[in-house]
């Protein structure tokens, strides 16, 4: 297996795809746009995965399971959802195929089996999902419906990349509905905090809070919430997304609940995901030209230990210390791997675990045994010491947390030396230019303006920052009034 990698200052986008591939997280498939998870990058997906179910329960949403196929005409029940996606839809018009009709030893479409209504393979499921929910509400005694579904979707898109946008991927896609507006705004909120807190302290990724423009919405939402990150690169990149969908959904599926008068009325919704994405702004916010760095956090394992020895009697005895320091630190809840693997060498094995970005590897070998010693190597840093076999547990369970926590300190640390305040255009395209990132200028508040600010540029706004203060200025296009700053980027 090659380790060299492309340098991140030669090509990002070349580093990027050979490190995705190369770390063994996924690759791309005989199906055009649609990639392989492997185990090892599956296994960080189910660190995210399990976090996140946590959190979503311990916030009352349940899980449930909705069909993979939306009948067209429910999808289209909400014009504006169904226009945003339409493009991206992937149907199925029939239902099987003929077996070899020309004995030439290939199948084709039976032009008898055509379906009567055809089916989108689902890219979003606001559309089933509500379907399904008017059946399930019908007072308020019933309210709030809080419902997560963990599930695949098809987007076809036409430019992928591993993680990153794919025809296919896997995501959570949360749907609730309230007896209230101000309750359904509330949820929306809520779980953009969650992916917030997700992202920071699981991910080590800072994220800035904000909202969406209107031509930049969810379509069918009346408001979206987001976290959005900024990666090595200076790129944005949109990490999740909460929407407060109004009675939009409700009214296009009648969707309604006798309220605690005795009067009917439309629930309000909303939705909210997050998806395999994230794998690609863990990658990008934290790992170098060696390979992966990851959290501790999210790691598949957090200590690897790595045996050295010449004969098998070395061997057997550093398997049986090697097997204590195991135990000890699993007893601290630390996920820890011996790789005891005889057909590779101890500097294959190092080579491997630096490049699958392993927080913190231990190496033993003979003269380690005799001095009761360790060498312990931090991956973020490369750095290297020798530990006491007596303290290793408690040094690994101090390292992990320092690791975690320098991880997000660098990112927001790289992110906040590129937010750049702006006031003119011509600075604004200097800036994006040259040193890239986070551009915070006055915007009119106008879909006009916006637009010929993405065709000049390439730049969007990526969010009206929640925390932001009101402030009194000129649009840095069009000159006109503006009274607060927005974050401006180009995206991933």
């Amino acid at each position: 297996m090659s380790k060299n990698l492309t340098s991140r200052s030669e090509d990002y986008s070349k580093w990027y795809n050979e490190l995705v591939v190369k770390a063994d997280l996924a690759e791309n498939s005989a199906v055009r746009g649609c990639m392989v998870i492997k185990p090892y990058g599956y296994a960080i997906w189910e660190k995210m995965q399990a976090q996140l179910d946590y959190m979503f329960k311990e916030t009352g949403h349940q899980n449930a399971y909705f069909p993979l196929f939306v009948p067209k005409s429910l999808f289209e029940a909400e014009e504006k959802n169904a226009k945003g996606f339409a493009k991206e839809c992937a149907v199925v018009t029939h239902y099987r195929l003929q077996n070899d009709p020309d004995n030439t030893g290939k199948l084709r479409v039976d032009p008898t089996a055509k379906l009567e209504e055809e089916l989108v393979v689902r890219p979003t499921s606001e559309a089933i999902i509500w379907n399904t929910f008017k059946g399930w509400v019908q007072s308020y005694r019933d309210l709030p419906l809080l419902i997560n579904q963990w599930a695949n979707v098809v987007r076809w898109e036409m430019r992928t990349r591993l993680f990153l946008r794919t025809a296919e991927f896997l995501w959570q896609e949360g749907h609730t509905a309230h007896a209230t507006k101000s309750e359904a705004v509330a949820e929306a909120i809520q779980m953009n905090n969650i992916y917030a807190k997700f992202a920071e302290e699981f991910m080590a990724i800072p994220v800035i809070q904000g909202v969406k423009t209107e031509s930049e919405r969810f379509a069918g939402a009346e408001e979206t919430y987001c976290i959005e990150a900024l990666m090595q690169d200076g790129k944005a990149l949109q990490a999740g997304t909460s929407h407060f969908l109004g009675q939009n959904f409700a009214k296009a599926f009648d969707v309604k609940f006798a309220n605690n008068e005795g009067k009917q009325d439309y629930v309000w919704a909303t939705s909210w995901g997050v998806s395999t994405r994230l794998m690609g702004a863990l990658i990008m916010t934290h790992s170098d030209d060696k390979g992966l760095v990851l959290p501790p956090n999210l790691a598949p394992y957090q200590v690897v230990i790595v045996p050295i020895y010449k004969n098998d009697d070395q061997f057997m005895k550093i398997s049986k210390q090697a097997e204590i320091i195991k135990a000890s630190l699993k007893s601290e809840g630390i996920s820890v791997k011996y790789d005891n693997r005889t057909t590779q060498r101890p500097g294959h094995k190092f080579a491997q675990h630096e490049l699958q970005g392993v927080p913190v590897r231990l190496a033993i070998g003979p003269k380690d045994l005799e001095s009761g010693t360790v060498e312990l190597a931090r991956r973020d840093t490369l750095t290297k010491e020798v530990v006491d076999l007596g303290n290793i547990t408690s040094c690994v369970k101090a390292q992990l947390e320092e690791i975690q926590d320098s991880l997000f300190k660098k990112a927001l640390n790289f992110r906040s030396a590129h937010i750049t305040k702006v006031e003119s255009f011509e600075e604004f395209k200097t800036v994006l230019e040259q040193k890239t990132g986070f551009i915070s200028a006055h915007w009119d508040g106008s879909s006009e303006t916006e637009d010929k600010i993405k065709e000049i540029t390439k730049a969007t706004i990526r969010c009206i920052p929640i925390d932001s203060d009101f402030e009194n200025g000129k649009c840095v296009f069009s000159g006109k009034p503006s009274k607060q700053r927005v974050l401006f980027a180009k995206a991933y």
